[in-house]
């Protein structure tokens, strides 16, 4: 077991958690379903995925001076992708298969622990894309900031996962998910909510 006293150590192991809760939700889909749009502003399970590879891209990339080892792999976003689509990181080709997208997040997650084991907390970065009153950072801050970013990103997966299959909650070993009938749960909540 890991000993989370030590400031660092927790918010790394959160980190991982929250990209682990969000690889299990790619497990056991087919292209079609990883893939098809399940909002109205398109969010879909690998769009999540590949966007979350980007943010840490930059924010453990960039802000620390350290560039990304594949700047041409095709699931890497730039300036001149946005300029041509403001959505660029939230969809995958069709070339590109969900095992290729799963295999991406787990080497920009290695590149980003190497930023993370390297510096200490109070490393100061350089965020160039926020206010330049705000600009400057420091490790613990970019941990924290990606931290939220990833977990709530899992959020919306795990919901698009249950509205596709049924599959929630945190992972597949510890789910989290109380013993309930849930069909019975729901008609209950439906209920109540009739009343206004």
């Amino acid at each position: 077991m890991t000993d989370l006293r030590d400031t660092k150590t927790a918010l790394h192991v959160y980190l991982q958690e929250a990209r682990d809760a969000l690889l299990w939700k790619l497990e056991g889909l087919g292209e079609r379903d990883l893939r098809l749009p399940r909002t109205p502003t398109g969010t879909n399970l690998l769009g999540i995925v590949r966007h979350v590879a980007n943010v840490e891209i930059s924010y453990f990339g960039v802000t620390f001076g350290r560039e990304w080892t594949a700047p041409d792999h095709p699931l890497v976003v730039d300036d001149a992708d946005y300029d041509a689509d403001p959505q660029a990181d939230w969809w995958v080709p069709a070339e590109v298969s969900a095992a290729e997208v799963a295999d991406f997040y787990r080497d920009v997650a290695a590149f980003s622990d190497e930023t993370i084991d390297a510096l200490p907390l109070e490393a100061v970065g350089s965020v160039p894309w926020w206010p330049a009153e705000r600009r400057e950072v420091s490790l613990a801050r970019i941990i924290v900031h990606v931290v939220s970013d990833t977990t709530r990103h899992a959020g919306h997966a795990d919901i698009l996962r249950e509205g596709i299959d049924g599959a929630a909650g945190m992972k597949v070993s510890a789910t989290n998910m109380p013993p309930v009938d849930w069909a019975a749960y729901v008609e209950r909540l439906r209920q109540v909510a009739e009343r206004f």
